[in-house]
């Protein structure tokens, strides 16, 4: 079938005409003039040659969207770029740049509310202080003890020293202040307690007044706000700045105006010792807060909606106010709100504009895409002939042409689809055949608990265990690994499996008992050995550990034949069995030995093959036999099933990775003392 695909456009400096470079070389002198313009301010231009750069910049445009929807939107890819910016990165970004502005705002007003607590904590604190004394000055003068309170008493009690020593330069004094109990209506009252400027200085005051068999008794306490007071207060902001602030009429030259009203600065106050710790995070911004406090100002009357005020400023950090809960901003407070509202509208303007764009272009997008999805359906209904239309000349089109062109290939790659199905079958089955060589339960032998565990790098395994139960009271234990992988080496292992289990288990003498008793592991392997050279080619071989447990006499026989040296574990002592000779299948005549090992109550015997211990990690290492026999030393009081999970589990972790390298293959035993019945 013949068929041509949409090429890409050619890009834009080989279709660009003489009149796109005057335009260009227009916009270009009109910047160069506006460059040199920046620096020389006097330099002359001709208002033609203005509109003329504007002209030649609309153009340019012009040219430059038809140019981005020819050569820039024809690929697949950049249409869903573009598609996924205005749906997607826009919003989240405008999403995001709300949540910031929200979060600074958030701990703005922490930020606030911690200060004015820790304002509103001192001056309860003083006013707390004035009432305590006056209450103990009235009780004395009404008990005539004290004609007079003039005076803080001599051995001031101990909640007033604490009070001192938390308010630095606390200071109570009687008579004063009587002024401060005159509500703004002008009626008495007994307690006035807030910031007040007074001889150009900043204080945290309150007046009490009691009753006495003279009169009235008024007592004042007060401490200045200074540096040292101010760095008591809310630890967790930094720096913090009180600037006391005072109405003025002349409000275009005020240095500070508020909704209107022009303010002036009488008194500036400020820690001297604070900084700002350094974010702990990317998100652990400075938090630069401002908020305004109340204060009585006695050295000037001031109208009513003109009073004076304490304008405070602090920088944190949000680390340091995630444990507090905030308050109003006051004033300041309806304005941010205000101002993230039309921030959010305009946000949501701009989300909806981002939608519709976003739809659009989907659209064009999904269409081709529905045309080649009808497609797939004929094809998969079993009608080839169908070809897709093709609308559009871009990569969409393009795309479509080429699905045309290689319908013709679809019959081949079912078939190819069906000769996989077959063979995936034929591995099955194998596969199945051989789960049936392993042991299907565990045999049960007085003294021992047994696990095992194989899992195929592929379909099929190369790798070997097997529990041969001799008699009652003898076991023998296998662990072998097949050179290769797949098909080749699990057909090994089958006859290695065979020839093992009829080697083992043949008459050895006619004394009952003697098919068990005579039984040579050393000489087992050599049988073994003979067997696979005579009937496997030269390169074909295997490692074996062969072992018979005896639990009469807690014995266990071993010979290894090359394989990785399975490992005794008896609480902090770990012997590895290495007692033996080469691999099987290699050479004719090869010599074996046979070793015996006395066992313990409580040892541990696990055996393994080297998809255990070979899987690499990121880094290129080994997980490796001792990391192995770590792990088994650290679960040798758990069951052997825990012990070869834990094993598994723990170089499946080292690996990191889903696929295997070789077929992995665990035998976990743990020997125990079992009582012995007495002979007849």
């Amino acid at each position: 079938m013949n068929s041509t695909v949409t090429s890409h456009p050619r890009p834009l400096w080989r279709r660009s005409h003489w009149v796109d470079l005057a335009a260009l070389a227009i916009v270009i002198l009109f910047l160069s003039w506006m460059a040199v313009r920046w620096f020389y301010a006097q330099t002359p231009v001709s208002g033609l040659f203005v509109l003329l750069a504007l002209i030649a910049l609309g153009f340019l445009a012009v040219r430059g969207f038809f140019w981005a929807r020819e050569s820039l939107l024809w690929s697949l890819r950049n249409r869903l770029i573009v598609a996924y910016v205005f749906i997607a990165v826009v919003p989240v970004g405008l999403l995001l740049t709300m949540a910031g502005l929200s979060a600074y705002l958030l701990y703005w007003q922490l930020g606030s509310y911690v200060l004015y607590t820790e304002m509103q904590e001192r001056e309860e604190q003083i006013a707390e202080v004035a009432g305590t004394m006056a209450t103990s000055y009235a009780l004395e003068m009404s008990s005539g003890t004290r004609a007079a309170a003039v005076a803080l008493p001599e051995g001031a009690p101990t909640y007033l020293q604490a009070a001192m020593a938390e308010l630095p330069g606390l200071k109570v004094e009687t008579g004063a202040g009587a002024d401060l109990l005159r509500a703004p209506d002008g009626s008495p009252r007994n307690r006035f307690a807030g910031l007040v400027f007074s001889k150009g200085a900043l204080a945290l005051r309150a007046v009490v007044a009691r009753p006495v068999p003279s009169g009235r008794l008024v007592v004042s306490a007060s401490v200045s706000v200074t540096p040292e007071l101010m760095e008591t207060l809310a630890p967790e902001l930094g720096p913090i700045q009180f600037d006391v602030l005072r109405p003025t009429a002349e409000v275009p030259a005020a240095p500070l105006v508020i909704k209107g009203q022009g303010f002036a600065r009488v008194q500036r106050i400020a820690t001297r010792s604070r900084t700002v710790p350094r974010g702990r995070n990317l998100f652990d911004k400075l938090i630069i807060g401002i908020t305004t406090l109340d204060i009585v100002d006695t050295d000037r009357a001031t109208p009513e909606g003109q009073e004076s005020r304490v304008l405070a400023t602090f920088s944190t950090r949000p680390s340091l106010l995630n444990r507090r809960l905030f308050s109003p901003l006051g004033e300041l407070g309806s304005l941010a709100v205000t101002v993230l509202l039309i921030v959010g509208a305009v946000f949501l303007v701009i989300e909806f504009a981002s939608l519709v764009t976003g739809v659009v272009l989907t659209r064009t997008i999904t269409a081709a895409v529905g045309d080649l999805y009808r497609a797939t359906q004929h094809v998969q209904a079993g009608d080839l002939r169908f070809r897709v239309h093709v609308p559009h000349r871009d990569q969409l089109g393009a795309l479509g042409e080429s699905f045309n062109s290689m319908m013709h290939s679809v019959s081949t790659l079912i078939e190819e689809q069906r000769q996989r199905q077959r063979l995936e079958n034929e591995l099955s089955i194998a596969r199945e055949v051989q789960q049936q060589l392993f042991p299907h339960k565990l045999p049960h032998v007085a003294g021992v608990e047994l696990e095992a565990f194989c899992r195929a790098a592929r379909v099929v395994s190369g790798d070997y265990y097997d529990f041969i139960r001799l008699s009652p009271t003898r076991l023998a234990i296998v662990v072998a690994d097949i050179s290769g992988k797949g098909i080749s080496a699990a057909l090994l292992m089958a006859s290695v499996q065979a020839a093992l289990r009829s080697d083992v288990l043949r008459p050895r003498g006619k004394r009952p008992g003697a098919n068990h008793s005579k039984l040579n592991t050393a000489e087992i392997v050599s049988h073994l050995n003979r067997h696979l050279f005579r009937n496997t080619s030269d390169e074909r071989y295997a490692t074996m550990f062969l072992a018979v447990y005896d639990a009469e006499t807690h014995r266990l026989t071993y010979t290894n034949a090359g394989h990785l040296p399975p490992a005794y574990i008896c609480g902090d002592r770990v012997q590895t069995l290495e007692t033996g000779g080469m691999v099987v299948g290699l050479f004719n005549d090869v010599p074996y030995e046979q070793a015996t090992l006395e066992l313990s109550p409580g040892g541990l015997l696990i055996a393994y093959s080297d998809g255990l211990i070979e899987p690499e990690n990121v880094y290129g290492e080994e997980f490796g036999s001792e990391r192995l026999v770590e792990i088994a030393k650290s679960h040798q009081d758990a069951s052997p099933h825990h012990v070869a999970e834990a094993v598994v589990r723990a170089v499946e972790e080292w690996s990191g990775s889903p696929e295997q390298a070789d077929d992995m293959t665990v035998i976990v035993a743990r020997f125990s003392a079992i009582s012995q019945e007495p002979r007849a």
